[in-house]
């Protein structure tokens, strides 16, 4: 198994806006007024989008580096959308990717192949089992003060 990734969550009582704390980064999660919110940061489905976004562009990047491709900027845009169909849904996401350089039709092609190997789209096109459990004391959150 790989190291976990380990991310702090808090909500008190305004309406959904949610702390978040990694190891080195705070951020906000949050969601439209639309939907009760206050929109001081991404909701939930654009998190899902944007750790898709940067591991793509990380990976294609990484290998058109190590080939010394010329590959000069990579641009994704993705949305999400949820189908509900009779006691089921599913879940489609929409990942469209414009490459700008010197690139062969072939060092494209490869190029997509290589965006569907990141590790968040493997991620979220495998199983995936979540464990809930109530923890009872408290624990020391790390703050960046």
């Amino acid at each position: 198994m790989s190291k976990p990734t380990i991310l702090h969550a808090s909500i008190g009582r305004d309406t959904y806006k949610t702390s978040l704390q990694t190891d080195d980064h705070q951020l906000i999660g949050d969601e439209p007024p639309s939907s009760g919110g206050t929109n001081l940061g991404p909701d939930p489905y654009e998190f899902i989008l944007a750790g898709l976004a940067t591991c793509t562009a990380a990976t294609v990047r990484m290998y058109a580096d190590r080939k010394a491709w010329d590959l000069e900027k990579i641009d994704l845009s993705l949305s999400l959308q949820v189908e509900k169909l009779s006691g089921t849904q599913i879940t489609h996401i929409q990942r469209e990717i414009q490459f700008f350089g010197n690139l062969s039709e072939e060092q494209t092609q490869r190029l997509l192949e290589i965006a569907d190997k990141c590790p968040v789209h493997r991620l979220l096109t495998h199983d995936v089992k979540i464990v809930t459990k109530e923890v009872k004391e408290e624990k020391d959150i790390p703050t960046n003060s």
